[in-house]
């Protein structure tokens, strides 16, 4: 057999080396003050106690990157896996207005206009803390909302939560008050009593359908079939916003007016406030869903509460950029003054 001992290196590996040395040698005393350790002192300590008897260079007062000045924790805090364009690229796409489109936070239910849980409401904060880390010093953001109680309160927390946010990473903005416009309302229903929100569509609905089963009617109005066929389809464990998107349905607003009424709501907004660089809008997943279709030409699913769709509007105002979930597409604008009257034809 051979000696295992003629196999022995002269000298140790790196690893070895060190090894042999922390516990042969004995520790010098630290700076720090504490005794010098023992042998079975463990090496994390040790290292902690080194680190923590040095004295740190105090961070400067901003950092500077890209020609944008930040504090240390709010550059520590942005970093992130999110790509962006160089400076040079972000100079040459000249964006003029940015527009935050958020879904509300998770709802006590959809059989009345109920308001937001516990959840829901510290997601909209969550999403106004998270809102507050992008914004520059000096931006006007203007902060809007649908009419429902879910969408209202899901501003408000946002207001709060950016509001939070902006005192924590000494941002100096400019920010307004939630304020409900019309044009961010969910898509609407036909009904005898005029054009409803689904939700109150789906009210008067529960309502006639019980008086028309207790009178044992069996003939049924075709605005109550078609919202019972929308219903049922959710029941069933199908997607009706789905179906609401690809079937065409008699009775209820198309998926383009949607689209057509955020846009003119957008447009209105930013001849009112010619300096915000920033909107941010709360309102519900179907319109939202329908938004993120037209401009990515397929349906990218149901979005999740307090889910972001970002609008990046160019100079000029012809094209955007919208992204939505690690998409993003160029779009053209339609005008402010092209918008067809449907209702006319």
């Amino acid at each position: 057999m051979t000696d295992a001992r003629k196999l022995d290196r002269y000298e140790a590996p790196g690893y070895l080396a060190r090894y042999r040395e922390r516990r042969g040698a004995a520790p010098a005393e630290g700076t720090n003050g504490h005794a010098p350790p023992t042998d079975d002192t463990p090496l994390y300590l040790r290292r902690f106690r080194d680190r923590g008897a040095t004295t740190a260079a105090p961070l400067p007062a901003t950092v500077e990157f890209e020609g944008t000045t930040f504090t240390p924790a709010l550059a520590e805090a942005t970093r992130g896996k999110e790509i962006s364009a160089p400076v040079e690229r972000r100079a040459s796409e000249k964006v003029v207005c940015e527009i935050s489109i958020i879904r509300h936070g998770i709802t006590q239910g959809y059989s009345t206009d109920a308001g937001l849980t516990p959840m829901g409401g510290w997601q909209a904060h969550r999403r106004g803390h998270e809102l507050a880390r992008r914004w520059d010093g000096g931006d006007k953001v203007r902060l809007v909302c649908a009419a429902t109680n879910r969408a209202r309160q899901t501003a408000e927390q946002i207001y709060r939560g950016a509001t939070d946010g902006l005192q924590m990473w000494g941002h100096e903005v400019e920010l307004s008050e939630p304020e409900a416009i019309p044009e961010l309302r969910n898509f609407g229903v036909w009904t005898p009593d005029g054009l409803r929100d689904v939700t109150s569509a789906f009210r008067q609905y529960q309502a006639t359908m019980e008086k028309l089963e207790r009178m044992a009617v069996g003939d049924r109005p075709r605005w109550l079939v078609e919202i019972d066929r929308f219903y049922r389809a959710q029941l069933g464990g199908a997607d009706p916003i789905q179906m609401w998107l690809t079937i065409p349905l008699m009775y209820f607003e198309p998926p383009a007016l949607c689209v057509r009424r955020f846009w003119r709501g957008f447009h209105r907004l930013m001849a009112q406030s010619p300096g915000h660089r920033r909107i941010v809008a709360a309102t519900h997943s179907g319109p939202m869903r329908a938004f993120a279709t037209w401009a990515h030409g397929y349906d990218p699913g149901e979005p999740l509460n307090t889910e972001e769709i970002r609008v990046k509007l160019r100079e000029g105002g012809r094209t955007a950029f919208v992204s939505y979930r690690n998409r993003v597409t160029e779009v053209h604008v339609p005008p402010a003054d092209e918008f067809p009257a449907w209702d006319e034809v």
